[in-house]
């Protein structure tokens, strides 16, 4: 009798704990809806402290540590550059800090010392006019996790199928809510210094592989039509000696015959297009209306695959401590 009890009470633990770890997922936001939509952002200007990174967003949780253990009150901010389904993720960019002010607040000189202390970056981001935007219940270091899994697989969804450019991806972990915001103007204003030198140099690197390609197409260009010139010399010259003992009517059909082969050339010609999709803000709760036909444009069906992962190993501290 006393084994059945024993076993009973076992099996009553082990439910109580699974509801237990059931209800914490719940609340975490285990069941929350996510919804994203296009209009104003969550947020105004606001000045950042921040460390550039390169390398798998996995390793962002050291600059999240970092950052959080100078001044563990301020909200946490990221910003990322790269899809790591389509970028090796050694070569993703990104940038991870602390929000020291918003709107017309001026930051702490004391904290803003401190955060330049430890190697940091000031920069300010201005409010862009339209964004994506989606949101997460932030009530546990869990959230974090069912956060990155899934709002991000939303957003890259919804950005694909209204064929938008929005980017890049800022995350903010702002009260009781992760913000997930994808400007859809004034994108560069959001490139960090570190991060616009790079493309600077990518650019200057493209155009010097390109001029090299332009400069052997056009090589191999001149050395097709010296040969052609020369085949024409050739021909001319043969037809010149045939006119000397040909009759006149077949004199003029040689040389008819020689100024068809001059008409023939080589030419290329392309033409590009591209379709424009413009963001519905009006109907279905999808955005806020106002938004100009300019802020979308196609984008690459295959950039937006895949998911955004990252190891938020100081937010779940910072939580712990809050």
């Amino acid at each position: 009798m006393s084994d059945w009890l024993l076993i009973g009470l076992f099996v009553a633990l082990v439910i109580l704990l699974l509801l237990t770890i059931f209800g914490f997922a719940v609340y975490s936001g285990l069941f929350a809806e996510v919804v994203v939509s296009a209009g104003l952002p969550p947020i105004g200007n606001i000045t950042v402290a921040y460390k550039f990174q390169i390398g798998p967003y996995g390793d962002s949780g050291r600059l999240f540590t970092e950052s959080c253990s100078i001044s563990p009150k301020l909200w946490s901010i990221a910003v990322y550059y790269d899809n790591p389904h389509t970028v090796d993720p050694e070569k993703c960019r990104y940038a991870v800090g602390r929000v020291l002010s918003e709107g017309e607040e001026k930051p702490s000189e004391e904290v803003v010392r401190m955060f330049l202390k430890y190697g940091f970056k000031i920069i300010s981001f201005p409010a862009p006019s339209h964004v994506v935007m989606a949101t997460f219940p932030y009530t546990t270091p869990l959230s974090i996790h069912l956060a990155v899994n899934r709002v991000h697989t939303c957003l890259d969804t919804y950005i694909k199928e209204r064929k938008l450019c929005a980017h890049p991806r800022l995350e903010i972990y702002k009260g009781d809510q992760i913000y997930f915001v994808c400007p859809l103007a004034r994108q560069g204003d959001f490139y960090v210094p570190e991060m616009k030198e790079l493309e600077r140099k990518n650019r200057a690197a493209a155009a010097e592989v390109e001029d090299a390609q332009t400069d052997i197409t056009g090589a191999d260009t001149l050395s097709e039509t010296s040969s052609i010139s020369m085949e024409a010399t050739t021909d001319s010259r043969e037809t010149s000696v045939a006119t000397s003992v040909l009759s006149p009517y077949m004199s003029v059909h040689g040389r008819e015959e020689v100024d068809n082969r001059s008409e023939h050339s080589y030419s290329e010609s392309g033409a590009s297009g591209s379709s424009f999709e413009e963001l519905d803000l009006e109907g279905n709760g999808e955005g806020a209306e106002g938004l100009s036909s300019d802020l979308g444009c196609v984008e690459d069906q295959d950039a937006t695959k895949g998911k955004w992962t990252k190891e938020p190993i100081a937010l779940e501290k910072e939580k712990d401590e809050e």
